[in-house]
């Protein structure tokens, strides 16, 4: 999700299935446009999608980053789907996901003493008390300050941050309007009821800039991420 105060934002997209279905899919959405748009992600049917999917997905793996990692600053995590998959492994781990108001209202429920739901960075870290990790997927990009975002999240002083599927540009930072489909929100391959798009402003970061904006830190990896095309993944370390 986005816009408003630093760390309001949410974007998560799966669309797992095989090939055949994943065609199937393909020719249907070409055939049968949907008419129907949805601007921007404080759209409640977008929020309501996000936050069925979330409770109806069933995260399989182990996930190395947090491993040994106690406490989460979730920057964009939606309704917490990457606790859910943090919590198999590490079931006694904090989680604070930042995310957009209207997100945030609807998410409290899922909310327990381990998982809870902020609309402000500096809520989130406060109720953490320290971070290990600053986590982002696909979220920085769709925040109307990614850089002040970014320096607000290295103020809380994390042991780490990792981020994926971030646009970068190779020169001058750049706005673009970005269509999805509805059901292509959230995680997991359940459809929406009726197929809608959803339309929204992505912003591409100067990668220079991003780096900069990381005061105190340095770039521990960096590279293409490979579950978005042309997007890239990185981890920072303190100095």
């Amino acid at each position: 999700m986005l816009l408003i105060v630093l760390g309001e934002l949410h974007i998560s997209k799966s669309v797992p299935g095989s090939p055949v279905m994943n065609l199937v899919q393909r020719v249907k959405r070409k055939v049968f446009q949907p008419r129907e748009v949805l601007e921007g992600y404080e759209n409640p049917e977008l929020v309501e999608t996000i936050f069925l999917k979330t409770i109806n997905y069933k995260p399989g793996g182990n996930w190395p980053l947090v491993v040994g990692v106690r406490t989460v600053l979730d920057f964009g995590g939606g309704a917490g789907l990457h606790y859910k998959t943090a919590c198999q492994q590490s079931p006694d781990i904090r989680w604070a996901v930042v995310e957009t108001p209207a997100m945030v209202r609807r998410a409290k429920e899922l909310a327990t003493d381990r998982l809870m739901f902020f609309e402000r960075i500096e809520h989130a870290a406060g109720w953490l008390g320290s971070v290990d990790l600053v986590h982002s997927n696909g979220a920085i990009q769709y925040v109307p300050d990614a850089i002040e975002t970014i320096k607000a999240l290295c103020s809380i002083r994390p042991a780490k941050l990792a981020w994926h599927r971030v646009p970068i540009s190779e020169g001058e930072p750049k706005r673009e309007i970005q269509t999805s489909y509805l059901s292509d929100n959230g995680p997991g391959s359940s459809p929406a009821s009726k197929e809608k798009l959803v339309r929204y402003e992505r912003n591409w970061l100067s990668g220079q800039a991003f780096i900069q904006a990381h005061e105190g830190y340095r770039v521990a990896d960096r590279g293409p991420d490979p579950n978005e095309r042309a997007t890239q993944q990185f981890r920072f370390a303190p100095l």
